[in-house]
């Protein structure tokens, strides 16, 4: 199996306090999940755990063991609770050090700013021994790369900026395309076409969600694959077999 051909995943591993307990919103799961279906890779796993050393490090020897990348979000600022480099270190066997270019692109932020490049503010060049660095343009603060392991921020705006330094860098397998169809059904009217399509085409992945709008029932279907031929045949299907049944379809999803 080529490279192009194997199916590449990821597990995500969301650090925080304040996202378990409701205080702030994660939004970084979504995007990173969108960002790697470009690059051909799943996001396969998603796990959120507290800001506690041996509940990160057991999940990071999970989900890097699990996955071909693992990503961790939250963390890496610079007060005595931003544990996770400590944590992955830890999990990796390895000590924690401050990376040099890192400590260089911080001198260089931080050189007019007050109080300038503080103790607390060199925290964020800190790094598991032999790890590289991933660009941050936002807030110079650099991301962290360990093998399979990167270590992002947990405000979103800085994940997608190192997402960006990251794009076309890792190796992955065929980005999954996507086609939706919108109708006004309740998904469970459908049931039995959805199964008989995906059963049909087993390059296809079917996702029904359903919603309920203007005091009716209706439901978006996402045809996932890999291949742009199977999904264009599939999802012609999916249309007529609706439309055959006295649901009219809306390319695009409603």
């Amino acid at each position: 199996m080529s490279s192009q051909d194997r199916i590449w995943t990821a597990g995500l591993l969301v650090i925080g306090d304040e996202i378990l307990s409701g205080r702030t919103h994660d939004k970084n799961i979504a995007q990173i999940a969108s960002w790697l279906q470009v690059q051909g890779i799943r996001l396969t796993e998603a796990r959120v755990v507290s800001d506690n050393m041996d509940a990160i490090v057991a999940a990071v020897n999970a989900l890097r063991a699990s996955y071909d990348y693992l990503f961790t979000t939250g963390g890496i600022g610079p007060t005595h609770d931003d544990i996770t480099v400590d944590a992955v270190a830890q999990a990796l066997g390895v000590p924690v050090v401050v990376h040099p270019e890192a400590r260089a692109i911080l001198e260089d932020y931080y050189a007019d700013k007050p109080g300038g490049l503080t103790e607390a503010r060199l925290r964020m060049a800190r790094v598991p021994e032999g790890a590289s660095l991933i660009p941050n343009r936002m807030s110079a603060a650099p991301g962290i790369k360990w093998g399979n392991v990167h270590i992002m921020a947990g405000v979103p705006t800085i994940t997608a900026q190192m997402l960006d330094a990251l794009t076309g860098t890792l190796e992955g397998g065929k980005v999954l395309l996507s086609e939706t169809l919108g109708s006004w059904v309740a998904e469970s009217e459908v049931a039995e076409i959805l199964r008989r399509i995906e059963k049909a085409h087993e390059a296809i992945q079917i996702g029904s969600y359903p919603f309920f709008r203007e005091g009716r029932t209706g439901a978006n279907f996402v045809i996932r694959s890999t291949d742009a031929e199977v999904l264009r045949a599939a999802s012609q299907e999916l249309t007529q077999a609706l439309e055959a049944a006295g649901y009219p379809c809306s390319i695009g999803g409603i």
